[in-house]
Order: C-alpha cells, then sequence, then structure tokens
C-alpha cells in the first residue's frame, strides 16, 4: 500500500492529530485551528475540513481494524442479529453480526429466509469471530444446530 501522507508538507503525525482532535472531541473546525495555532502550529480551518475528509476514513479503518483484532479480552462479546428491511417495497432479511458495542461486523442480505445461506454466513462469522453470545430464535429456521457443526 502507497504511503498516503506522501503529498503533504505536514508530517503524518501532525495530520493524524488534527483529525482525531476534530472526530473525538465535539470541537469546529475554528476551534480545532485555534488549539493548533496555541500549540505553534498554524492551519488553516480549511486544511482541518480537508484532511478530515481524506484520512478520516483510513484512520476509522484502522482502529475498527485494531477493535476487531483485540476481540480475545474476556468482555468481548457478540451475537447474531436478522433484520426484515424494505427495500423497493420489497422484504429482505438482513443477518448481521454485531459486537458488544453495537458495531456491526459483518452483514449478510437475501431475498429469501435460506437456511442453507444463514448457516453459510454464521460458520464464517464464528470462524472469524468464536462462538456468538445469543442467537435470534427462528422457529423452525433454528441456527442452534451450526454450533454443534
Amino acid at each position: 500500500m502507497q504511503n498516503p501522507f506522501r503529498y503533504f508538507n505536514s508530517s503524518p503525525e501532525v495530520i493524524r492529530l488534527v483529525v482525531m482532535m476534530y472526530v473525538r472531541y465535539p470541537l469546529s473546525l475554528r476551534q480545532v485551528e485555534d488549539l493548533l495555532f496555541e500549540c505553534g502550529i498554524d492551519i488553516c480551518h480549511e486544511t482541518v475540513r480537508f484532511w478530515w475528509n481524506r484520512f478520516g476514513p483510513i484512520f476509522a479503518a484502522e482502529i475498527r481494524k485494531r477493535r476487531v483484532q483485540s476481540h480475545s479480552y474476556s468482555q468481548w462479546r457478540w451475537h447474531l442479529d436478522e433484520v426484515f428491511v424494505r427495500i423497493n417495497g420489497e422484504t429482505h432479511y438482513l443477518w448481521r453480526a454485531v459486537d458488544h458495542e453495537g458495531e456491526v461486523l459483518e452483514v449478510f442480505a437475501t431475498k429469501r429466509r435460506d437456511r442453507r445461506a444463514a448457516l453459510r454466513f454464521l460458520k464464517g462469522a464464528m470462524k472469524r469471530y468464536g462462538q456468538p453470545n445469543r442467537l435470534p430464535y427462528l422457529g423452525r429456521l433454528a441456527l442452534q444446530p451450526a454450533l454443534s457443526g
């Protein structure tokens, strides 16, 4: 992967600091500009906005990847969720693997309530994230046998 900071005159540490200040704290672009000016970093609020648009998704993906990799701690847990959604007037079934913080780990959508596809999705999620804490009750489409096999 190429360095995303290669065409910028500022150091990657300054860019990361600016973006994380804007994202993490309830500050406006001009407030971030003022705080950085007090620290001796002279940038425009439009630069903060540009860096946030350019590097925000990259930093969010890194954070998300680290959070998923560190799921080995004892309090981390996830569950499988089934949601009915309407897309263009048709009902679709949306299967989601959700962690305890509400972060969606994986998504699978289908038009029909297909047991084989749901089991395949569950087994793939179990390979990546381990045993789920709870499964939705689905009547005759129950996914409990997937846990044993």
